[in-house]
């Protein structure tokens, strides 16, 4: 059972990132570039390591997707006071005027996937996933520290 909720998780998630890339290669988002940008957007003033934890990818991926985003000047980095080692990251305002976009076609795939679904399932859904993706992110802690799982 758990095997084929993950494969369903995961084939939404391959096709609804592999739709966005081609839809936001327009604004010059590739390879779920549109990712950290949004949460930038979300939560303006992140540093870097916050940003990884919070999409849960490794700190090399997220500097190279940064490095791109700044290099499109879609976000900034600024210094800290008192903290030059890490810069808090804000959307430019190329970045924010293509966040409504973003946002606006999340909320449409959101839609799509649930299409057929009851509100009282969408919230039953919901409170699954984050319970699942609370369960999921201890193992990412565990490995991303350089442990293995007991599996």
């Amino acid at each position: 059972m758990e095997d084929d909720v993950l494969k369903n998780i995961g084939t939404i998630a391959r096709a609804l990132d592999a739709i966005a890339n081609v839809e936001f290669k327009q604004f010059d988002l590739t390879k779920g570039q549109y990712v950290y940008l949004v949460r930038i957007c979300e939560h303006p003033g992140i540093v870097q390591s916050h940003l990884a934890e919070l999409v849960k990818i490794d700190r090399s991926t997220a500097a190279r997707a940064i490095k791109k985003l700044e290099a499109s000047g879609l976000i900034a980095r600024k210094k800290q006071p008192g903290n030059d080692k890490n810069k808090a990251l804000f959307p430019t305002d190329k970045g924010l005027a293509i966040y409504p976009t973003l946002k606006r076609e999340n909320d449409y795939s959101n839609e799509i996937a649930l299409t057929g679904i009851s509100e009282t399932d969408r919230q039953k859904l919901l409170a699954l996933t984050k319970q699942m993706a609370q369960n999921v992110a201890a193992d990412w802690t565990l490995v991303k520290d350089g442990h293995k799982r007991p599996y």
